[in-house]
């Protein structure tokens, strides 16, 4: 596997890691429809929360979350819906960023953006 792969599968554990202990449901990890993904789908609380990971080594070009354009928020929505009919969810929808800023083997930070768009 890829270094940046391994790096974002890494990042991805430690964002559901991270919910589970504020008390979400994890639903799904990795999930995809056609070419989109979605990286987590959890529950917090009564709401379904749609969990975009964006994992970087360092901020020296920007931060994570400025990864999550327009485009990439189009493909979420997206496969988000598609989601959501499978299931015939019919209750609230959140979309979240988890930022991570680290590796495995330095230390790391954890910025979690509620409701980012």
């Amino acid at each position: 596997m890829a270094e940046h792969n391994e790096l974002g599968t890494w990042g991805e554990t430690l964002a559901a890691e991270y919910l589970e202990k504020k008390g979400y449901q994890i639903l799904e990890r990795d999930w995809k429809s056609g070419h989109r993904d979605l990286d987590i789908i959890a529950m917090d609380g009564d709401t379904m929360v749609i969990v975009e990971v964006k994992t970087r080594r360092n901020r020296l070009f920007t931060d994570p979350e400025m990864a999550v354009d327009y485009q990439k928020i189009t493909n979420l929505q997206q496969a988000a819906n598609h989601y959501v009919k499978m299931k015939y969810y019919d209750g609230d929808l959140r979309f979240d960023i988890i930022s991570i800023v680290g590796t495995p083997d330095t230390t790391h930070t954890i910025d979690h953006i509620i409701d980012a768009f």
